[in-house]
């Protein structure tokens, strides 16, 4: 088995769709199957040298709905060469967009089986940047695209269904998982908390996410402000992460002093932050997944969340978390303030959160895949010797 992958976004960037194609990448290489990967251009080269092998860069342009996700200009030229010399037996198109047009292309061409994986919820974007009337268009391209994809894998029950609805067919969900080593409960809460200037006492809620306006960031500003003023003056909003609202909120920091803004946090660093906050609040309703949320559980902090999307497959309401009506600030706030007054119920949420995210291993998720895979040439193959005997 040869994989090449297209691919919108790849490591070193942060998202969770880069992180994720990275370890299945990893795990494929580990089991001694060949990778090549066409994707955007890096911004930074001295963190993408250890995969220049593999990795074909290309320049890019900011996406207009995503502009931390780049579109790649591809060269035809690059990409035919690097195929030909490659000989893929199998396509994965985890994007719809320029580069995955290209391994369309050449697998429609060369009769190699294709798949692609479905990751973002880009329809719902369309309202929060008031281009609502793209849509119908939008949908037809990708029931044009996907045609001749022999799976779509989708992060979750809810992604399979919403696609379901829009009236696609192959789908197959591909979950994710979560490195429990480095997300877990942390026994130096202070030190970490000091290291942000926060003060040991706090009531610590965290967002972690794109700053942007599909991801309803303002749910959250709206529900902070809802809060009792006991909890306010005791509690600390942590942002983490960038986007086109941040300049914004930056603007808000002298007048709310009780929130602090990290900018991009990865790796060990975000960990510490998960593990040390007291609730995990994640307003977005546009999720495919949420790896976020799973992180936070991994790291025994209970999430309040909205109820749909991703977000909805991962958290057991009242169990590992609670659920709230996507855009109800209302609700969020009332939400913070239960688990707020209830010691006891938060703490036995963030137990049984861990315990969830102790199930949801990379290796079987990856096996299953690979499996799928698997299936997918078995078929062709089946389907080439029946060509020939006819």
């Amino acid at each position: 088995m040869r994989v090449a992958i297209f691919t919108d976004t790849y490591l070193p960037e942060v998202n969770g769709v880069a992180k994720t194609l990275g370890r299945w990448v990893n795990y494929l290489e580990s089991r001694g199957i060949a990778c090549r990967v066409f994707a955007p251009e890096s911004g930074d080269d001295s963190e993408d040298k250890p995969d220049r092998d593999f990795v074909h860069r290309f320049y890019s342009i900011p996406f207009l709905l995503y502009p931390e996700l780049k579109l790649a200009i591809p060269n035809p030229f690059q990409i035919r060469k690097a195929l030909r010399e490659f000989e893929p037996t199998i396509v994965h198109a985890a994007t719809p967009f320029n580069l995955g047009l290209f391994g369309l292309r050449y697998a429609r061409k060369n009769n190699v089986p294709i798949v692609a994986s479905y990751h973002t919820h880009f329809d719902q974007y369309l309202q929060h940047y008031k281009i609502q009337w793209v849509e119908p268009t939008l949908w037809r391209y990708m029931h044009w695209f996907h045609t001749d994809c022999r799976r779509i894998y989708v992060p979750s029950p809810s992604t399979k269904a919403y696609l379901e609805q829009k009236g696609m067919r192959g789908l197959e969900v591909w979950s994710r998982g979560v490195d429990t080593e480095l997300f877990r409960p942390v026994s130096d809460r202070e030190k970490i908390l000091h290291k942000w200037n926060i003060p040991s006492d706090s009531f610590v809620l965290l967002y972690v996410g794109r700053l942007a306006p599909e991801k309803s960031v303002d749910v959250l500003l709206r529900a902070w402000h809802k809060l009792p003023a006991d909890i306010r003056s005791r509690g600390r909003l942590v942002l983490t992460g960038d986007g086109p609202l941040a300049e914004e909120l930056r603007e808000m920091l002298p007048q709310n002093g009780h929130m602090i803004m990290t900018g991009f946090v990865q790796g060990r660093e975000l960990a510490e932050l998960y593990g040390a906050a007291d609730l995990f609040v994640f307003p977005s309703a546009t999720e495919t997944f949420g790896n976020v949320v799973l992180e936070s559980m991994a790291a025994g902090t209970p999430v309040i969340g909205a109820a749909a999307g991703g977000v909805l497959d991962n958290v057991q309401h009242n169990r590992t978390g609670l659920l709230c009506t996507p855009g109800s600030e209302e609700e969020f706030a009332a939400a913070i303030e239960r688990l707020y007054r209830d010691g006891e119920l938060r703490a036995s949420m963030g137990r049984n959160a861990r315990e969830y995210a102790e199930q949801q291993s990379w290796e079987q998720i990856f096996g299953r895949l690979l499996d799928s895979y698997r299936d997918v040439l078995e078929q062709e193959s089946a389907r080439v010797r029946g060509d020939f005997a006819n």
